[in-house]
């Protein structure tokens, strides 16, 4: 049916003083003697629209009135002192009627509660807000990379091969329920694919492949990790960007990925500044202030070794103990973020053991080439490296791991013909929306959750 959106009546103003058509759900509605108001929102603008309805109209209001109702409006669209615009209206029809259990009633709910509805959530403004933030910023994570001159691949998602370290995997199986073999070998042999398969961690082994074809590339796509992780962070499906470059070495790989940071959160900042509003005043008072921070300072860098030192001596008692070789933890990142640097920082050079096998082994033979960048209030959200390309060095890495290097042959392929310097990272798209949100929740930022017990 035509109709103009509710973002395109505040932002014309040649509509002002224009008979128009709006359609949109009723978010809440004020009953007088003589007028009824309504606030109607289409889901393109987080601002409402104000219908104003002269009860000698003849309009019938008593299905029009209840809140979730869909409406179709006609009317005035003329200047109002509180509301910028607002529409006389000359015409409503009922397209679709909200009875009187409808969940969302005036009271502001609880995200948790949200959740148990995540159908009706996004008619809320602050999961409105949410993921029109995420559309804004999933385009202009293309906009960067296209800007400069990446490839969009797209990876499989049904892989026989685990990125090893990336993350337990979800396996792929046409077998029916009961199905019995004599060994998981017979089992997978006779499977559709005949061999094991599951769903792919991470597409950083594809993306290798075409960056060492292409150049640069980026993949944006979902990620499955079949961990039984159940925490605010962690999603069993998530959406992850993964750049890859070649003729790139570790400072190349962090150069990408603040420039990246910084671009995508800056383009958010510019193009939702009401959404932004929204989140600084209910979500994380200072959001703006922090995220406009974060984009005029330069990141700082620390190696593992400098970064386990500070830890050692910093006047706090950690609930991990801070010794070399340990990984990371939540609160140490926070700790370097917050209290070390104020600011986002990349931790580089990590211990061998406790990284992936792909990555660069330095040459003092205890570290790799790796980095994480760590921002105030999450801690890590990005995770990279430089890659290992020299044959016999990644052999010596998975052989120690007790890899199957058939599983392998096409990755190990690279290396022999015309290897270079090359590297990338992995972004989890839903850890960033959280950041640039203030959202606390990882399951709050996505539109169905799948976690641990629990899909629909």
């Amino acid at each position: 049916m035509q109709h103009i959106d509710i973002k395109e009546i505040y932002e014309n103003q040649e509509l002002i003083n224009n008979n128009v058509t709006v359609c949109g759900w009723v978010r809440t509605a004020r009953d007088s003697k003589n007028v009824a108001f309504i606030e109607l929102n289409d889901g393109t603008s987080l601002k409402h629209l104000q219908i104003v309805v002269d009860k000698n109209s003849g309009i019938e209001l008593e299905q029009a009135l209840k809140l979730g109702t869909a409406l179709k409006v006609e009317g005035k669209l003329v200047p109002s002192t509180n509301n910028i615009v607002e529409i006389n209206a000359s015409a409503i029809e009922v397209l679709g009627i909200a009875p009187a259990d409808y969940p969302l009633q005036k009271k502001r709910h609880t995200l948790e509660f949200m959740r148990t509805m995540p159908h009706l959530r996004l008619r809320t403004n602050t999961f409105n807000a949410v993921f029109r933030v995420r559309s804004v910023m999933a385009a202009a994570l293309h906009e960067f990379f296209q800007s400069k001159n990446f490839v969009y691949v797209n990876p499989p998602l049904i892989t026989s091969s685990d990125c090893e370290g990336a993350g337990e995997m979800f396996t792929v199986t046409t077998h029916p329920y009961g199905a019995t073999f004599e060994s998981a070998d017979e089992c997978y042999a006779n499977d559709f694919f005949g061999k094991k398969a599951g769903l792919s961690v991470s597409a950083q082994l594809e993306g290798e492949t075409a960056a060492l074809a292409m150049g640069k590339i980026y993949t944006f796509g979902p990620s499955f990790r079949a961990e039984n992780s159940n925490t605010p962070k962690h999603l069993a499906e998530f959406w992850h960007v993964e750049p890859e470059v070649a003729f790139a070495e570790l400072p190349d790989v962090i150069a990408l990925a603040e420039e990246m940071v910084k671009y995508v959160i800056g383009t958010v900042l510019k193009k939702c500044p009401n959404e932004m509003a929204f989140f600084d005043k209910f979500m994380e008072n200072g959001l703006i202030d922090r995220l406009t921070k974060l984009i005029n300072d330069d990141f700082g860098t620390i190696t593992y070794t400098e970064a386990i030192e500070l830890l050692k001596k910093a006047d706090v008692e950690f609930q991990y103990p801070v010794e070399w070789g340990c990984d990371l933890q939540t609160e140490h990142e926070r700790y370097i973020s917050e209290k070390i640097f104020n600011k986002a920082v990349f931790v580089t050079n990590y211990p061998k053991e406790i990284k992936s096998f792909y990555m660069k082994q330095n040459a003092d033979g205890k570290t790799v080439a790796a980095v994480d960048l760590l921002v105030p209030g999450v801690g890590e959200i990005i995770g990279g490296s430089e890659r290992e390309a020299d044959y016999d060095k990644l052999v010596e890495a998975m052989n120690i791991r007790g890899m199957n290097l058939d599983l392998y042959s096409d990755y190990l392929d690279l290396r022999k013909f015309g290897s270079v310097p090359h590297g990338g990272f992995g972004l989890g798209f839903e850890r960033l929306i959280m950041y640039v949100t203030g959202v606390s929740n990882i399951r709050d930022v996505v539109l169905f959750p799948r976690t641990v017990n629990n899909i629909r």
